[in-house]
């Protein structure tokens, strides 16, 4: 299993001198599994460079998934350039939420006067499989999906390719149960022994005590979960708009001073646009 973040920054994407570390994009995951199958997460402005490599590669079958609804993981959508190649396939499923949903809130960020091209205009070919809540199937990779603490709900998601897993739960507050949402607990049982894990880790302490429920966890909190669940790598998501690359350094030399006085293995880092990892 293949993986590259796209984008990695929460909110709204971020420009200027010190953002060039970890970059300014949002959210975007593509794993390409062992069988061939391209899977997407999320649609933030990270997918627009996607686009241009898988035409670059002549690749025009995906399959996409989404974690939840919120503007910064839809806003690159319109700015996937396969969408306007009749070649293209897309396969979209239902996830996180049943119905229509997802078909209705694709055409509604495409819809006037947000976007010049209609969302019925689109030369792709776009269909709707059903799949969540449960756990399916796509080529080689097992997708189980679990509901995350956020307002509005969401699904994270754990992918499983011969015995490797990788578990992405962005946009989760591990300290406030939301409507939907699920505890630390369950968290804790849904990411047990993953080799990669990838978590949100929007705020430092003090930020978080006066961002309570807005639906995004405190580093150190993050760092707790993937301990306890003894995870071989922890990934640090959902970079603050506002956090700067020297900023998130000292985050990441934090956490390593934390894993060292704990005597683990675990390796932490911040998760940058363009990083990859193979399981």
């Amino acid at each position: 299993m293949y993986i590259k973040c796209w984008g990695s920054r929460g909110s709204i994407p971020v420009s200027g001198k010190h953002y060039l570390k970890y970059g300014g994009d949002t959210t975007c995951i593509e794993i390409r599994a062992k069988s061939g199958d391209i899977i997407i997460v999320d649609a933030g402005t990270g997918i627009r460079r996607l686009g241009n490599q898988l035409i670059e590669e002549n690749l025009y079958k995906y399959h996409f998934i989404f974690t939840h609804a919120h503007w910064d993981h839809l806003m690159g959508f319109p700015f996937f350039r396969p969408l306007y190649f009749g070649r293209s396939r897309l396969l979209m499923y239902r996830c996180p939420f049943d119905s229509d949903f997802v078909a209705t809130i694709l055409s509604k960020v495409m819809s006037p006067p947000n976007f010049p091209v209609k969302y019925d205009d689109l030369k792709a070919k776009i269909e709707y499989l059903e799949a969540c809540p449960a756990t399916f199937e796509i080529g080689s990779v097992t997708v189980e999906p679990i509901r995350i603490s956020h307002p509005n709900n969401g699904s994270g998601y754990k992918f499983t390719e011969e015995g490797k897993c990788f578990v992405f739960l962005t946009d989760n507050e591990l300290d406030f149960v939301h409507p939907g949402g699920l505890t630390f607990k369950d968290y804790l049982e849904f990411s047990q022994g993953a080799d990669l894990l990838i978590h949100d880790a929007e705020y430092t302490p003090e930020e978080y005590k006066t961002s309570i429920k807005w639906g995004h966890s405190a580093f150190t909190r993050t760092l707790e979960l993937a301990l306890k669940a003894g995870v071989g790598q922890l990934g640090l998501f959902h970079l603050n708009q506002d956090r700067t690359d020297q900023e998130m350094d000292k985050i990441v030399e934090t956490c390593g001073q934390s894993v060292a006085a704990k005597g683990s293995n675990l390796e932490c880092f911040a998760v940058t646009s363009d990083m990859t990892f193979n399981l």
